[in-house]
This record gives structure tokens, sequence and C-alpha cells, in this order.
């Protein structure tokens, strides 16, 4: 399951090196090339609504393995594309497929956990997947030394290999009596009766704002570290990757706190303390204080922050109705990667040669998620 949460961060990650590459192959701007990236986020998120609805009747697997082959396809086709119009039509499709993955990972959980034990398992499952955005832009990093942006796709469609020997240790965890009936209607009602709920939408929207400052840091501090502070591309991977590390650690200890301090408890203080950190790096990235060490330690403690934040409300939500947790995962997906496209084009809209935007995006999406969390979920 690890494996096919780690569609996103190596569909994402390994090309974020070569974003200024593709923009000068391309001969556009920051914002042009930006498309791309908006366009996988779009994809990623109305993929799961499809993909979480027919796993609740079809099971876990076969929609797994369909999914696979489309981001294959994907990858193909964008390493092919000469300009950047159709780079971002080929992302799309290649999001389509690669958001199978995670959604039905997290159904997966469910289908075997409870709440809180499910919480601790996605924050373990996310130690794993955090090994692919530590190496995904190193290694787009070396790949462009030795070759160029297309082959970075090349690389990406290997993974579909690697994604099916992992698919064929998994049994299936959805048997046929727990399905949904194969009903189009009934796979809309799932869907209204999880937007009815106040306290699902009150986890939903938190993770979804969360989500939202997240990819304006994928979305900004390529043009950030690379442009404005002159990291070199193949460098880039290792500040990406300490801020991994920040992810790990924090999930390691909310896979072991979780289980004695209950799910929302630890996912209130989390919200929290991302609104006072996106506070604190905007004033950083307007003041130039402290330059880009000042500003990659808060993102470091933001990032951190994120993979806790996101366990905690996934478990919550697929908790509330168990019976269509494939759709309750599918649907709280969607809005996260709906809300990073829009953060990550707002980085791009506003981009002024300084790091203000993508302070300015993600301490937003911090206070956001803060009193999202605060209105909608009840208190512990």
């Amino acid at each position: 399951m690890g494996v096919l949460m780690c569609f996103g961060p190596m569909a994402i990650d390994m090309y974020l090196p070569a974003l200024p590459a593709i923009g000068q192959a391309f001969g556009v701007g920051q914002d042009k090339v930006q498309w791309s990236l908006s366009a996988f986020f779009l994809g990623f998120g109305i993929g799961q609504i499809a993909w979480g609805a027919l796993a609740d009747r079809l099971g876990r697997r076969r929609p797994v393995a369909a999914g696979i082959l489309l981001y294959g396809i994907g990858c193909i086709g964008c390493s092919l594309t000469n300009d950047i119009g159709h780079l971002a039509v080929w992302r799309f499709v290649q999001a389509l497929g690669a958001c199978a993955g995670p959604v039905l990972a997290r159904a997966m959980v469910r289908d075997v956990f409870g709440r809180d034990r499910a919480a601790s398992v996605l924050s373990l499952m996310m130690l794993v997947m955090g090994i692919a955005p530590m190496v995904a832009p190193i290694l787009g990093g070396h790949v462009l030394l030795i070759g160029t942006w297309r082959t970075i796709f090349w690389v990406q469609a290997c993974f579909v290999i690697v994604a099916f020997a992992g698919l064929m240790s998994l049994p299936e965890t959805l048997p046929a009596d727990r399905r949904q009936p194969s009903r189009l209607a009934g796979m809309v009602s799932g869907y209204f009766r999880l937007l009815g709920s106040r306290r699902y939408l009150g986890y939903a929207l938190c993770s979804s704002f969360i989500y939202g400052g997240m990819f304006a840091y994928v979305s900004g501090t390529p043009f950030v570290y690379i442009e404005l502070f002159g990291v070199r591309p193949e460098n880039y991977g290792y500040l990406f990757g300490v801020n991994i590390v920040g992810m790990i650690i924090v999930n390691t200890v909310n896979s072991r706190v979780v289980l004695r301090f209950g799910t929302d408890r630890v996912l209130r203080m989390g919200c929290l303390l991302a609104a006072l950190t996106g506070f604190v790096l905007l004033g950083l990235c307007a003041s130039g204080f402290g330059g880009l060490a000042a500003i990659a330690t808060a993102l470091f403690v933001f990032m951190g922050l994120t993979g806790m934040i996101a366990a905690n409300a996934m478990a919550g939500g697929m908790s509330i109705y168990p019976e269509i947790a494939g759709s309750a995962s599918a649907l709280m997906g969607a809005l996260q990667f709906t809300f990073g496209a829009i953060a990550g084009s707002a980085v791009g809209s506003l981009a002024n040669g300084t790091a203000v935007p993508l302070g300015a995006v993600i301490c937003t999406c911090g206070i956001a998620a803060a009193l999202f969390n605060l209105a909608l979920v009840r208190r512990f």
C-alpha cells in the first residue's frame, strides 16, 4: 500500500527540477509552465471521485489496476508532446490514472482498521510514502544531467512495473457482500451524504487547505530556490528532501500519540501550529530576514505538519460512514487536490520575483485550515 501511495509524489516531485528547463524549451514563462502542475492537481482530484465510487461497488484491486495502466499511457504522452498545452493535457491524463492508487490504498486501511488505529496506520504508510518525495526530485535533477526533461517521464513510466508488483501482494479487502449496488444514483447519493455531514466537511476542508499550502510549496519552491536564491537544479532535490524528513519525523510521532490522545485532539493541535507557522513564513518572505535558511526552516515545520494533519483528517472523515469509505476517501482527496491546483496557480499568478507570493498563499491556507477545524469539527 505504501507503493500505491507513492504515485502522487513520484509523478509530481520528479519533474519539479525540470520546470525552469521546460519553460525554456517551450519559450514560456513560469505561469504557463505551472499549467502542467495545475492540470495534474485537477486530474488527481477529479479522478478520485470516479475511482472511489467504483471501488465501493467493484472492490479495490480492479480499479487500481486500471488506474496504473492509465498512468503509464499519460507518462508516454508527456514524453512525446511538443507544446505546453499538450503537456498539460497529458499530465491531466497521467493524474487520472495515478490517483487510483492512493485513494484506494486509504480505503483498504479503513476496510481493515478502526478510526484511531487507521490514523496510526495511515501515518506509517506515509513514512513509506516519504521515501518517494525524498528520492524523486533528487533523481529528477540527476536525470537532467544525463538526459532531458522528456527522459524524466520515461523514468516515471517504469514505475508502472513497481506498482503492479505491489498490487500483486495485496488481497482484496472489500468482500462482495459489503459492496454497494452498482447504480449511478447510489454513487451520487453517497457523495451527497458526505457533503451533508458538518463533521465530514470539517475534516475535508481543514485537510484540503493544508494540501493547498503543501502544493503552493511544490509549485513555488522550484522558482524561489533555483531562480531567486540560485540553487542548482540537481541540488534542489536535497532541499526538498529535508522537508520530507520533517514529515517522516512528525508522522512517526503521530502514529504513536494518536492512539493515546485521539484523532481529533491531535488534528486540532496540528492545524493551529500550521496556521502559526504560515504566519511566521509570510513575515520571513516579506522581510527577507534570514534569507534562504530562514524560509527553508519555516517550510520544514509546515511540511512536517501536513502529513500528520492529512492522516488524522482522512481517518476521521472515513470513520463517519465506513460503509462508503472509498467514496469518503475519494471526495476528500478530490477536494485536497482541487485546492492544491488553486493554490499552485495562485503562486504562479502572483509571481513577482520574490518569495512573498509563496509565503502569502501558505499563510492563508494554514489559517483557513485552523478556522474550518475549529468551526466544523466537534470539540473533543
